[in-house]
């Protein structure tokens, strides 16, 4: 039996939603294991992340409130979670396949020398812990068995819906006496402000891509993205041309999203994309070329002008209030 860790992530004072998906995970893992699911949340003034954590479906979060953890900064943060996986018995840690994930799990994983996993979608018991993961932009999966004691996994989020509700768990305050790192120092965190929802916890997602032909023309879908409190999106090809900004990027090489509703808007669907994207509930594409690939994954296509079908869409969408 051995339990399993999530690492919590946070922004702004709130609890991310990825976290939440991996804390589904996470009671997958821990049905196979035998042991309990814990989140640990590391930070300064945590209260309120640590109570949306305790509502997400775990048995216990552990956390700790200190001024070292004030600023993400995975030299801090690495020693601390290596020190409550041996204290609680962990056998699994895993966090989301988001940045913080990729920096921090690898870190832990070193410290372990385990085994691990990047990009999680599914976990089963075949004699033996076995993992799915995606190759070549989800063209392949590839199934992957880890055989050391300890396991570290980043999850693919978008493939676990969060855990609906779950009633709070316990929580305990920790003290890892993990202090500040000699080698590095927090200096300053860049933020691109949005009042439109993060793009990968966004309900509602729209794209565009290089067939808007300009930055300009990204206004139409900000405002048809503004009309449903969605999300802005850019395929690959629209931010190399510089109409959109690189923390817009979906696709292989940017964000992966799976939103309830996502519009492909001058998207031709290169596998690239798709890889970003397919997991979306209801996927609506617009584009003049009937044969483009992104046809064969959507849910509705439309075949049309965008500078003409977007504007109808989004007036239609303000009438109805």
């Amino acid at each position: 039996m051995s339990n399993v860790l999530v690492l919590a992530e946070h922004m702004g004072g709130k609890l991310r939603k990825v976290t939440l998906s991996t804390i589904t995970f996470a009671r997958e893992a821990a049905k196979l294991t035998g042991g309990q699911v814990y989140v640990l949340v590391l930070g300064q003034n945590v209260s309120g992340i640590v109570a949306e954590a305790a509502a997400g479906g775990a048995d216990k979060v552990f956390f700790e409130d200190s001024a070292v953890f004030a600023n993400y900064l995975a030299e801090n943060y690495t020693p601390a979670i290596v020190k409550v996986a041996q204290d609680q018995g962990v056998g699994i840690i895993c966090g989301a396949a988001s940045t913080f994930g990729k920096d921090l799990v690898p870190r832990v994983a070193a410290k372990f020398n385990a085994g691990m996993v990047s990009d999680a979608i599914a976990i089963w018991d075949d004699g033996g812990i076995k993992f799915k993961r995606p190759l070549w932009a989800g063209n392949v999966l590839t199934t992957v068995e880890v055989t050391t004691p300890v396991k570290a996994v980043t999850v693919r989020t978008t493939e676990f819906d969060p855990i609906e509700g779950a009633s709070p768990c316990a929580t305990e305050a920790v003290s890892t006496g993990v202090g500040a790192s000699d080698s590095a120092q927090f200096v300053n965190f860049d933020q691109v402000k949005s009042d439109r929802p993060e793009l990968t916890d966004a309900a509602v997602v729209v794209a565009g891509g290089r067939g808007l032909k300009s930055g300009e023309n990204f206004g139409m879908i900000m405002e048809l993205a503004d009309s449903l409190n969605g999300a802005v999106g850019a395929s690959r090809a629209a931010v190399d041309s510089g109409y959109a900004p690189n923390d817009w990027q979906i696709g292989q090489t940017g964000k992966v999203v799976a939103p309830n509703l996502y519009f492909a808007v001058a998207i031709s669907g290169a596998i690239q994309h798709l890889a970003g994207m397919k997991g979306s509930k209801c996927i609506v594409a617009i584009n003049t070329n009937a044969e483009a690939p992104i046809f064969q994954v959507a849910d509705y296509g439309l075949v049309a002008d965008a500078f003409e079908a977007v504007p109808a869409i989004t007036q239609k969408i303000k009438a109805l209030g």
